[in-house]
């Protein structure tokens, strides 16, 4: 990154503090401060993170940009819409959701255990632990455990992608199967959320495809794979009679994707 990229990347997200949350200035102060922690107020939830680049950048994302494009994406579900969230990290997406979608039932997984613990707290201190359910486990094809990086508490680092990498410790952890999930959630799933730090290929492709005849729409982030590549999820995908509406590339072998199984309005980018 270029000084006048780190100059304008500065700029962006001052910009953004200061007007999504309620008290920018403030999460501004803590961060000049090194504050270990940060708590970000928007529209009634208090959203606490590690202070540390990696874990802020979900927040940003989810409540200042709308990665997800939950809006567009939920259109036409049901009030008591059932969502997944595999990958939940601090809680943004589910927390988010939940805002946007009131009636809505959310099971969330997030296998790193420091990270995990912010995501059973923003759920618990936000009055939301009847409504999203946090599961400690990661989620796989097969249920039983998994090999995973652990860089520390919300580090975007955390996962089957990075394992092997400088300063990461490899841990073992509880997985649930995808059927497991499924089931949770009342074997009905209006909409997944998916972001596994490249777990995403073993969930679907090793999975049974009859599973996702009950999930109506999916956004995943997919990564690099030496194995793997987005066409084949997308092939998977489209043989469980789901259609690509959206798709952004993020560089090689990475981007985000929405599925669908009935149609959407067009998506306009705001």
């Amino acid at each position: 990154m270029t000084v006048l990229d780190r100059a304008t990347w500065v700029a962006r997200r001052t910009r953004q503090t200061v007007s999504v949350f309620d008290n920018g200035w403030s999460v501004l102060r803590q961060m000049a401060a090194r504050a270990d922690e940060l708590a970000f107020e928007v529209d009634g939830l208090t959203i606490h993170c590690p202070n540390v680049p990696g874990a802020r950048v979900p927040v940003y994302e989810v409540f200042a940009e709308d990665e997800y494009s939950l809006d567009w994406f939920g259109h036409g579900l049901p009030e008591d819409v059932h969502v997944v969230d595999i990958g939940a990290h601090i809680g943004c997406f589910s927390t988010d959701l939940l805002r946007r979608f009131p009636g809505a039932t959310v099971h969330s997984y997030e296998p790193t255990p420091s990270t995990g613990a912010y995501t059973v707290r923003n759920v618990e201190s936000n009055g939301l632990a009847d409504r999203i359910t946090v599961h400690r486990t990661a989620v796989g094809s097969r249920a039983g455990t998994l090999v995973m990086a652990d860089n520390g508490p919300g580090s975007g680092h955390n996962g089957v992608l990075h394992l092997g990498e400088a300063g990461s410790v490899e841990i073992e952890v509880a997985c649930d199967s995808i059927a497991d999930a499924f089931a949770a959630a009342g074997d009905r799933v209006d909409l997944l959320k998916m972001d596994a730090e490249g777990a995403e290929y073993g969930i679907l492709l090793d999975s049974d495809p009859a599973l996702w005849s009950g999930v109506r729409r999916l956004v995943m982030e997919y990564h690099h794979s030496d194995e793997h590549g987005f066409d084949d999820l997308r092939t998977f995908l489209e043989g469980t009679g789901m259609t690509l509406v959206r798709h952004e590339t993020g560089g090689p072998g990475f981007g985000l994707a929405w599925f669908s199984r009935d149609a959407l309005p067009p998506h306009v980018a705001v």
